[in-house]
């Protein structure tokens, strides 16, 4: 969700915010805003509603030189969108200090309505006024600036990423609790730099440093530049995790592609190949092993959207596979139904950004409980990859279209692996076999995408999707039907197919589209539902074994497949004709595919 963008160095600090908020433009947001100090050394605050062009147009009417600034991509949840919710918060009555923030502040009625009694006037809607109401007051009560950030960060309630700007000194503070914050420095530019995302840093820092929760930081040039972290009572601390910046965060274009999407839908091919050639690598073999020497009793899954549908095919390898019992829970419902968590249980969480706050939360519950948890993700360094026991990274890359597309397959296929591993039947040469045989039928599959194309083109003005799909094809009409909704927004709901008659029949018409996937697997049961839909004159595009005479007289469009050899990867397979189905239909409706409206990246709030 919101951006947050620091730099303190001897560049221009405006530019490289600006740079590193169009890199998290992919995170989801409504407006944006910068604070820096103007060349009369007082803090000056530009902020507009809208996309990040809008800000860029409007500094065209400031001098922007300076060398200390802080930006921010807002994702509204308190107070509408506009520009004066927008962040950076700064008060004209009080203009020392401003700041930006990330997450939740629960208890903001109270301190607001606490403040106003002691004289301070708050502008905005948002619940992040508050800090800076907070810190106001500290700061007249004659606290320093690190003192009122402590006092200030210990009387809010729930889970914030904060960072501070003052117009006293060459120094920013940033703070965290269960809020995606990373700091970077580099000694040889005196570059020190702060964000949400460590995309941001990328190229500027050779050092990246995560912060645990309630560790001040403090960023600060003074002849040189400095990063040291403080504990909330003033000791230095040493609760981070250090990272040299090794280059794999690459900076990401979209070269020759019309969208970020389209590309990474077209990178899944090599991706899945190197993912096969890491992993079983004497070095990552020996990883898998170690994650599965510890054989549990139950598996409990959580994660959310996307990640939620991966984690139902892992679900299926793990008990079919390794003959583990598993349960599958979204991530925002695990916690409050109370689950039953016993010793010799594990908790498996996935998350593309390892900084989803549900999916953060659950780890939290199962880690009380003690049971041994392990992360599929993609982020190293991230939140959920530092409180996990194990973890398996899925090595995608960095993913900027806000729907997933390279994650959701990545992490399939390392629940896989990770499945095999704890069966003991990882067969090094098989699996390389496998991967690579599916890579070479997606590469097929992008090769000859104008059927595609044109089907998509043709259905893309119809009321409403039903995706389908049963067995191991039930979670990629899931997956589908939610690629569909994000980029296009259209209605679309994904089912299993033997539920069509449970209800959702009642909603086909000739203007309602049934998207069917169907495998060699359950063909029959499958190939019956169709019929159903067809029986109400429901329009159908299958997706199912090439060569099928059935499949081609029965769909108004049929998108043959060549499943040969594939086994239980088949699911990766058909689901990459519904990304493709979602990236066409919603180009030809001519909707934001990267930026879909509403959306966020990375959520992290609850």
């Amino acid at each position: 969700m919101c951006g947050i963008v620091g730099y303190l160095g001897p560049q221009n600090a405006v530019d490289i915010v600006l740079e590193g908020l169009a890199r998290l433009e992919y995170r989801g947001y409504d407006s944006a805003g910068v604070c820096f100090k103007n060349e009369r050394q007082k803090l000056e605050v530009v902020k507009k509603e809208g996309k990040l062009e809008n800000l860029i147009s409007e500094l065209k009417n400031h001098t922007t030189s300076s060398h200390i600034a802080i930006g921010h991509t807002r994702w509204a949840t308190h107070g509408i969108v506009n520009d004066k919710n927008a962040h950076p918060h700064f008060f004209d009555e009080f203009p020392h200090v401003s700041i930006v923030h990330n997450g939740i502040i629960e208890n903001f009625h109270e301190i607001k309505k606490d403040l106003e009694s002691e004289g301070i006037i708050f502008h905005t809607e948002t619940d992040s006024e508050a800090f800076l109401g907070l810190l106001a007051f500290e700061l007249k009560s004659g606290s320093n600036l690190k003192d009122a950030i402590v006092s200030a960060f210990k009387k809010i309630e729930g889970n914030s990423a904060l960072v501070v700007i003052n117009d006293k000194s060459n120094e920013l503070f940033a703070i965290k609790k269960s809020a995606p914050l990373v700091c970077g420095k580099n000694s040889k530019t005196n570059n020190l730099m702060v964000s949400s995302d460590p995309y941001a840093l990328v190229g500027h820092v050779s050092d990246i440093y995560f912060p645990e929760d309630e560790v001040l930081c403090e960023l600060k040039i003074n002849g040189e530049s400095t990063l040291k972290f403080f504990e909330l009572d003033g000791r230095e601390s040493r609760r981070f995790l250090h990272k040299i910046e090794e280059g794999n965060l690459e900076v990401s274009d979209k070269g020759h592609f019309d969208h970020y999407m389209q590309k990474e839908i077209y990178e899944q091919p090599g991706l899945i190949r190197s993912l096969a050639q890491k992993y079983l690598s004497d070095k990552g073999l020996e990883g898998l092993k170690s994650v599965s020497e510890f054989r549990p009793s139950l598996v409990h899954i959580s994660a959310c959207g996307t990640a939620w549908h991966a984690g139902l095919i892992i679900k299926n390898y793990l008990e079919t596979v390794s003959k583990v019992p598993t349960v599958i829970d979204l991530a925002s419902e695990f916690r409050y139904r109370n689950p039953l968590l016993n010793n010799g249980e594990l908790g498996l969480f996935i998350s593309q950004s390892g900084e989803t706050a549900d999916t953060l939360a659950a780890q939290e519950l199962c880690k009380k409980n003690n049971l041994k948890t392990i992360s599929i993700v993609n982020v190293d360094g991230s939140t959920l990859f530092r409180d996990c026991d194990f973890n398996l990274l899925i090595h995608a890359g960095v993913e900027i279209g806000v729907a997933s597309t390279k994650a959701f397959t990545l992490q399939v296929l390392t629940g896989r692996l990770y499945a095999q591993a704890l069966a003991g039947e990882i067969n090094k040469e098989k699996v390389l076999k496998d991967y690579s045989l599916l890579a070479d039928r997606i590469d097929e599959l992008l090769n000859n995408i104008e059927k595609i194309k044109n089907i998509a083109e043709e259905i893309s003005n119809n009321k409403g999707y039903i995706f389908t799909g049963r067995g191991i094809y039930f979670p990629v009409a899931l997956e589908g039907a939610l690629k569909l909704k994000e980029i296009a927004y259209v209605h679309a709901e994904g089912y299993a197919a033997g539920e069509l008659k449970h209800g959702p029949i009642a909603l086909i018409d000739e203007e309602m589209v049934n998207i069917a996937f169907i495998g060699p697997e359950l063909y029959d049961k499958t190939y019956s539902n169709l019929l159903e839909v067809k029986a109400r004159k429901g329009i159908i595009v299958g997706i199912g074994p090439k060569n099928d005479q059935k499949l081609s007289e029965s769909c108004n469009y049929y998108i043959p497949l060549n499943f040969e050899g594939l086994g239980d990867l088949a699911p990766l397979y058909t689901n990459v004709v519904g990304q493709l189905l979602s990236y066409y239909l919603a180009k030809y409706k001519g909707t934001d595919i990267d930026k879909p409206r509403n959306l966020a990246k990375s959520v992290t709030v609850e």
